[in-house]
């Protein structure tokens, strides 16, 4: 059985950079974000899909729901692929954030966040690692940073440890894995992180104001 795994479509947001980890900005997609939904069945096997699973934000929700086609399949929203929380970073450009995460650390939480960058990529991998026990083929609609940890992972070089920095995600680009495959890299990366995380005890916390 197999996992389709996208980012959802483009957004206004998305096409300035800007960052939206605020599930209750109700960013939607833009007019491109919509086309590439409806050019998506010319690539992906939708009507074999039997489960359909989206973040709880907007864009992402919108997305798949473009994708479902007609008659529409019944959506299971998954708030663990919700994008990264980035606290007083939200709604401002990705290098701010990007510039303060090179300063302080992977395990760090910005002021205001309820969680640090490997937080918040540990908290995706458990929601998709559940997401296997759902009925297959499923799509599943997440956010860059999963998408983009994901797509490292597959060229990932024997013993290379986890980056700072992933390079960016295409929009509604589907990621297509064998469920196998897809837990045995799951499994992988939360051992490297938690691993990664005992090691840097300290790095943990809120970031001093």
């Amino acid at each position: 059985m197999k996992t389709h795994i996208l980012r959802h479509g483009q957004t206004e947001y998305s096409t300035k950079h800007l960052v939206n980890g605020d599930s209750s900005v109700p960013v939607q997609l833009s007019e491109e974000g919509v086309r590439s939904c409806q050019r998506a069945w010319t690539v992906l096997p939708l009507h074999s899909v039997r489960t359909w699973v989206a973040s709880g934000f907007p864009r992402a929700k919108q997305t798949a729901l473009l994708l479902t086609g007609v008659p529409a399949a019944e959506l299971v929203v998954e708030p663990r692929l919700n994008e990264l929380d980035y606290g007083e970073f939200e709604g401002g450009p990705w290098l701010g954030y990007g510039d303060w995460l090179d300063q302080h650390g992977a395990w760090r939480r910005p002021a205001g966040a309820a969680e640090s960058q490997r937080e918040g990529i540990r908290r995706m991998l458990l929601g998709l690692k559940d997401c296997l026990a759902l009925p297959g083929p499923r799509l599943v609609v997440g956010h860059g940073l999963l998408l983009s940890v994901l797509l490292w992972q597959q060229g990932r070089s024997e013993g290379e440890a986890v980056p700072l920095f992933f390079p960016e995600a295409p929009c509604v680009q589907p990621l297509d894995v064998a469920d196998d495959m897809l837990g045995g890299w799951i499994a992988e990366l939360l051992s490297d992180l938690d691993t990664e995380g005992r090691q840097d005890p300290d790095e943990r916390g809120d970031a001093a104001i």
